[in-house]
C-alpha cells in the first residue's frame, strides 16, 4: 500500500471572542483591507509552498462566518489551550509530520516569516518566531513608575509557532493548561524552542487601533496581479459543445487541438497572463501531439500550480462566453462549480454568464463561440 508522505499542516486558531477589539463581530470576521481579518490569514498559508494543508479551529456560533471558506473545521474549546488541543486531537491520526500553531487575528504574517519556522524544524523539534525587546522597561503601579527592568535575553513572542506533531501533541496532552502560548507547553515538557526572526509587521490585532496598522501594512504589501485571457474557436460537425468542463448538448461541436473548452483556455490564459507566463501554447503546444484531444483541466490545473509555486493566490475570475447558442444560463452552476473544484476555489469565486454579440461577426452567424475571461491573483 502506497504511503502518503508526511504532511506540514497550518492550524490556524480562531475560536476566540476577541473582546478586547471592541463590540461588534469577533475580530477575526470582521473587515480588513477588501476582506476580513482571516481570510487574509488563511490566504498567506493556503499560498505557501511548503504548506499542505490548513485546519481552522472555531466557534460553534460562527458556523456563517466560515461554512463557506473550503476549509476543514474543528470545535474550539473553552480557551486556547484546549482549542490548539481539540486542533491537534483532529490530527492524530494523519500522516502529519510538522505543525505551525498560528493566531488567526495575526493577518499580516509574511511568506518568509513561515519559510524560517518550517526550516528551522529539520533541526529540532519547536521553532517559533520572534523579536528581541529594544524599548527600556519599566515596572510601574497606579500609573506611577517604580522601577526599571532590564531587557536582556528578552523577546516578544510570535506565531506560527511550529512544531513536530508527535512532540507538541504529546506535550498537550500531558499539559495542565493555563500557558500564554504553545512554546510554553512545549518547554513545560522540557523540549528546546529554537527563535527564529521575527518581523514587525507581523501585527496580532488586539485593540481597536490596530486594525488601522494592520490595514496600512497590507495595503502597502499586497501585489495585486490582473491579467486577461481572449479565445475563439469554430464549429464543426457534432452534437455537444464542452464549455469550463461542462458537457452542453448542441448540435455542433467546437473545433480544436484539445477538447476546444473555449472558456477554460480563457481563463488559463487569464492566469498566465497574470503571471507574466504567455499563454497556454507556450506551455501545451498545439504541434505536440500529446495534447491532442487533451482534456483543458490539464492546462487550468498547471496554471493554478504555477500561480501556486510563485506564492499567490487566486482571489476570483471572470468569464463571459460570447455565442447566440448554445444557452449558457441553464448550465452556469454546474459550470462555475465545476471550475472552482478544479482550481480548489469556492464556486462564489467563480463568475461564467454569456452574452450575444447582436448577430453580428462570426458568433452572429454561429460560426463559433469566443470567451473572454479575467483573473486576480494576490500575494501577500
Amino acid at each position: 500500500m502506497t504511503m502518503t508522505p508526511p504532511k506540514t499542516i497550518a492550524l490556524i486558531v480562531a475560536a476566540g471572542r476577541g473582546t478586547r477589539a471592541g463590540a461588534g463581530l469577533p475580530k477575526q470576521w470582521r473587515p480588513l483591507a477588501g476582506k476580513r481579518v482571516a481570510d487574509h490569514t488563511i490566504a498567506a498559508f493556503r499560498a505557501h509552498p511548503l504548506v499542505d494543508d490548513i485546519l481552522l479551529v472555531v466557534h460553534p456560533d460562527d458556523t456563517q462566518h466560515y461554512e463557506n471558506l473550503g476549509l476543514r473545521t474543528v470545535l474550539g474549546g473553552a480557551n486556547r489551550d484546549m482549542s490548539v488541543r481539540n486542533g491537534l486531537e483532529a490530527l492524530a491520526d494523519e500522516n502529519v509530520a510538522k505543525v505551525l500553531i498560528h493566531d488567526v487575528a495575526r493577518a499580516t504574517v509574511a511568506a518568509e516569516c513561515i519559510t524560517e519556522v518550517i526550516e528551522a524544524l529539520n533541526h529540532g523539534p519547536c521553532a517559533a518566531p520572534a523579536l528581541p525587546v529594544t524599548d527600556a522597561l519599566w515596572r510601574g503601579a497606579n500609573g506611577i513608575v517604580e522601577g526599571t527592568q532590564s531587557r536582556a535575553g528578552l523577546y516578544r513572542a510570535q506565531t506560527p509557532q511550529g512544531f513536530d506533531f508527535e512532540t507538541i501533541l504529546n506535550a498537550h496532552r500531558n499539559h495542565s493548561g493555563g500557558a500564554a502560548d504553545d512554546v510554553e507547553v512545549a518547554r513545560a515538557a522540557g523540549h528546546p524552542v529554537t527563535i527564529t526572526q521575527g518581523d514587525e509587521t507581523n501585527l496580532k490585532i488586539t485593540t481597536p487601533a490596530d486594525f488601522a496598522r494592520a490595514e496600512r501594512i497590507l495595503r502597502g504589501t499586497m501585489d495585486i496581479r490582473l491579467g486577461n485571457g481572449f479565445d475563439v474557436h469554430a464549429f464543426e460537425e457534432g452534437d455537444h459543445v464542452t464549455l469550463c468542463g461542462v458537457r452542453v448538448p448542441h448540435n455542433k461541436a467546437l473545433k480544436g487541438h484539445s477538447d476546444a473548452d473555449v472558456g477554460m483556455h480563457a481563463v488559463t490564459d487569464a492566469i498566465y497572463g497574470a503571471l507574466a507566463e504567455g499563454d497556454i501554447g507556450r506551455h501545451f503546444p498545439p504541434s505536440e501531439m500529446e495534447w491532442k484531444d487533451a482534456d483543458s483541466a490539464i492546462f487550468l490545473k498547471h496554471a493554478v500550480e504555477l500561480a501556486t509555486s510563485k506564492g499567490y493566490a487566486i482571489s476570483n475570475v471572470d468569464c463571459t462566453l460570447i455565442c447566440e447558442h448554445p444557452k449558457v444560463g441553464p448550465h452556469a452552476a454546474a459550470m462555475m462549480d465545476r471550475m472552482a473544484e478544479i482550481m480548489g476555489l469556492r464556486a462564489d469565486q467563480i463568475s461564467v454568464k454569456a452574452t450575444t454579440s447582436e448577430r453580428l461577426g462570426f458568433t452572429g452567424r454561429e460560426e463559433g463561440i469566443a470567451a473572454i475571461a479575467t483573473a486576480t491573483l494576490v500575494k501577500s
